[in-house]
């Protein structure tokens, strides 16, 4: 099937919008009663159907699998440095809150900071792709589709891991942060460290379908962006669900002060914990997504 143009998605879905158009024709004794204004405040306040959220993160999918790879590139060096943002907040925390009996619920909402900034920018994190062009994927079920989102996916993660990477390495630099944060910083890290055998991989599941759900409910959100994006991904963080970006900054900064091995590092943390995020993004919220609008199509 060929790209879904701008023309071709309103024929695919012109019909589920009118049938779902909240009123009814223009001989109709109670909507003749309504003034535009009314008119338009049943309109604006007319909840999203499945299919129109649907269509909406499609087309967002089949923009981003069209961006040229430098765009993509730096887009996504630009969101491995603003993730950083979740570390440094929780250290900050960390180290402010002392001994404080809440000490642990407060900082996590650190967490939140990096995705908010990423997010609302529209920069390039891994996770948040793994429904948005898996949907023209699961579209149009071609090989080139197929290509397309794996060149982007490589593409996007190379580059997050890339910009964490220079971002941790900065922060350690004398002068950048105190030392009293990065210390909260190395603390907060050790808590993803702990993780053993295949626990990465099984928490990382939850966190991809939750980063996912994020995706899925901005477009209804309607000027809440900020409290979806913070109550998600401060569950994530509560829940200790690793995500394979912002866990990185944590790897990487182990790494960096010798406290973590690299092949414990590769292999025992972040290999699972990607795997555990495409599973939980890709694997169950993507296809649901799918499958409940398939039908409908």
């Amino acid at each position: 099937m060929p790209d879904l143009q701008h023309g071709d998605r309103d024929a695919v879905f012109g019909e589920e919008s009118s049938a779902a158009s909240p009123l009814p024709g223009p001989d109709d004794q109670s909507v003749s009663a309504l003034t535009d204004a009314q008119r338009a405040d049943v309109t604006e306040h007319r909840r999203l159907s499945a299919l129109t959220v649907y269509s909406i993160i499609l087309n967002e999918g089949e923009e981003e699998l069209s961006r040229p790879v430098r765009s993509l590139v730096w887009s996504g060096i630009a969101a491995g440095i603003c993730i950083c943002a979740s570390l440094l907040a929780e250290g900050l925390l960390h180290a402010r809150l002392g001994d404080h009996p809440y000490r642990g619920l407060i900082e996590n909402m650190g967490y939140t900071v990096g995705f908010i900034l990423v997010i609302l920018s529209r920069l390039q994190l891994f996770t948040e792709n793994t429904i948005a062009v898996v949907l023209p994927v699961l579209y149009h079920r071609t090989g080139r589709a197929l290509w397309r989102a794996a060149r982007l996916w490589g593409l996007v993660l190379a580059a997050n891991l890339f910009g964490v990477g220079v971002t941790m390495t900065m922060a350690l630099w004398p002068g950048t942060v105190d030392v009293s944060t990065v210390e909260g910083m190395v603390e907060v890290s050790r808590h993803y460290s702990s993780l053993s055998g295949l626990e990465p991989l099984w928490r990382a599941i939850p966190a991809g379908f939750f980063v996912a759900t994020i995706v899925w409910m901005l477009p209804s959100a309607k000027g809440f962006e900020i409290f979806v994006i913070f109550v998600f991904t401060y569950l994530l963080a509560v829940g200790h669900f690793p995500h394979i970006v912002a866990g990185f900054s944590e790897i990487f900064l182990l790494l960096l002060i010798g406290e973590l091995e690299v092949g414990r590092a590769v292999m025992g943390l972040a290999l699972p914990t990607l795997v555990g995020n495409i599973i939980g993004g890709t694997g169950l919220f993507a296809l649901l997504a799918h499958a409940q609008v398939q039908q409908e199509m």
